[in-house]
């Protein structure tokens, strides 16, 4: 197995070209990289090409003269779908390394793990965290799973798109620490909403809360990023969907109960962003989960 650090100038394949995806690709060719990527929306192939990446018409077709292919999609089924429906597990050499950087099931991970190395292909699962405006300033966080040589083989990749690299252990364990961050990081961003609608009806300032909550024991991503940036001026712009935060959840309280660990607040959290899913418009951000409580309270 080829275990040499990627090197400035190899070919990567790139499959997802989304809200996360394009950004990424964009620090990629910065960085030196030549990029091969597929979209099936033809506006996100035409902006690859534009950042100077190029496009090809299958996702199979990224594995073609790669060392990495990259795949940001949003779920097991997704990725699923393109490695065994579209051909790129078939498409790809041995000695190729798979990065699924999506938040996918880490039991489905570790399985793939596995029949993938019957091909000679290596996995490595590498979720970020960091949002949009991380990814546009190569400022996330990785959180990598897989075996050591294949990390550090794809290490250069991961540290053009994020400031800190972190490998959890083997396959899966990426998309463990990925399912639990966003069931906390949901969580908190539920009960700061309800402290802060609860603030603003006895009269405080919501900007002045937040001043002081940020300089206070309370405070954490959704008092410091989401609620001044995305809530306060309304516009719900993190892009990071809410049904995909919840599927996320869900993912964390299917492995903590698979652990034996009850989660308690994790299911009722869950049931919360669940019923807002139900309520609010199919494309909703996941910070409008504030919107679904301003109608709760509305309803009285």
């Amino acid at each position: 197995m080829n275990a040499t650090p990627l090197q400035t100038g190899a070919t990567i394949g790139f499959v997802g070209l989304g809200n996360m995806g394009l950004p990424m690709v964009r620090r990629l060719i910065a960085a030196g990289y030549r990029v091969n990527g597929y979209d099936r929306a033809e506006a996100a192939s035409e902006a690859l090409v534009a950042a100077g990446g190029t496009a090809v018409p299958a996702a199979s077709a990224t594995a073609r003269d790669a060392e990495v292919v990259v795949l940001m999609l949003p779920d097991s089924a997704a990725v699923e779908a393109v490695m065994d429906g579209d051909g790129l597990l078939q498409a790809a050499a041995p000695g190729t390394v798979v990065i699924d950087m999506g938040s996918s099931r880490p039991l489905n991970t570790r399985a793939l793990a596995a029949r993938a190395a019957l091909r000679g292909v290596r996995l490595v699962d590498a979720p970020v965290s960091g949002g949009v405006k991380g990814a546009e300033n190569g400022t996330l966080t990785v959180m990598a799973g897989g075996e050591p040589a294949d990390v550090d083989r794809v290490r250069p990749l991961l540290e053009a798109v994020g400031r800190r690299v972190l490998r959890l252990g083997p396959a899966g364990s990426g998309h463990a620490l990925k399912a639990l961050n966003n069931l906390m990081s949901a969580t908190h961003l539920l009960l700061t909403s309800e402290a802060m609608l609860a603030g603003q009806r006895f009269g405080l300032d919501p900007a002045t809360m937040l001043e002081a909550v940020n300089g206070s024991s309370g405070r954490s991503g959704s008092t410091e990023r989401k609620w001044p940036d995305h809530i306060l001026p309304e516009t719900f712009d993190s892009g990071f969907g809410l049904r995909l935060m919840l599927k996320d959840m869900r993912i964390g309280v299917e492995l903590a109960e698979a652990t034996g660990v009850t989660p308690r607040l994790g299911r009722a959290a869950t049931e919360l962003w669940s019923d807002a899913a139900d309520h609010l418009p199919p494309t909703a951000d996941h910070t409008e989960i504030v919107n679904r409580l301003r109608q709760l309270l509305d309803e009285g």
